[in-house]
């Protein structure tokens, strides 16, 4: 029992809690700094955040000291860690899809969102079983359909 509640105070960044912490210097993702900034902001530990997100401590540590995300978390990981971070999904699930090289847009364009929120999340829901380069492939075709469509605007 004493080694639970040791382990509630790990992992706030700056404390000597034998947690790794990414070294000044060394870049860190983006979901690692929103998920360190909350920590630092709130006093809380990666246990706190786990608690209030439904979540494994585990996978909070992992998400918090990963500077290489192979893949965004599941969607499911994204709701539960917003909860327990206590900010908008949308920031986390745009954080999450940064780190992996993706870029993620939260608002579709005006008149749009109604008819293709099914496809929208069908796309966002999916990208975690792509591997790393087919990924790199939808996201070079994405760039290529903005930049056609961003060039009809122009003219």
């Amino acid at each position: 029992m004493t080694a639970h509640a040791a382990d509630d105070r790990r992992g706030l960044p700056g404390e000597s809690s034998g947690d790794p912490v990414p070294a000044p210097g060394h870049a860190i993702n983006p979901l690692q700094r929103l998920i360190q900034q909350r920590l630092r902001e709130r006093g809380w530990s990666y246990g706190e955040v786990a608690r209030r997100g439904g979540l494994p401590r585990s996978t909070v540590y992992t998400l918090a000291v990963t500077r290489n995300l192979v893949r965004p978390p599941r969607p499911a990981t994204i709701d539960a860690l917003a909860r327990g971070l206590d900010v908008p999904v949308s920031a986390v699930r745009a954080a999450a899809a940064e780190s992996t090289g993706l870029h993620y847009y939260d608002e579709a364009p005006a008149g749009q969102q109604d008819k293709d929120d099914r496809d929208r999340e069908l796309l966002i829901a999916s990208i975690d079983e792509l591997s790393p380069d087919d990924r790199r492939h939808v996201a070079a075709l994405v760039e290529s359909l903005r930049n056609r469509a961003s060039a009809r605007k122009d003219r």
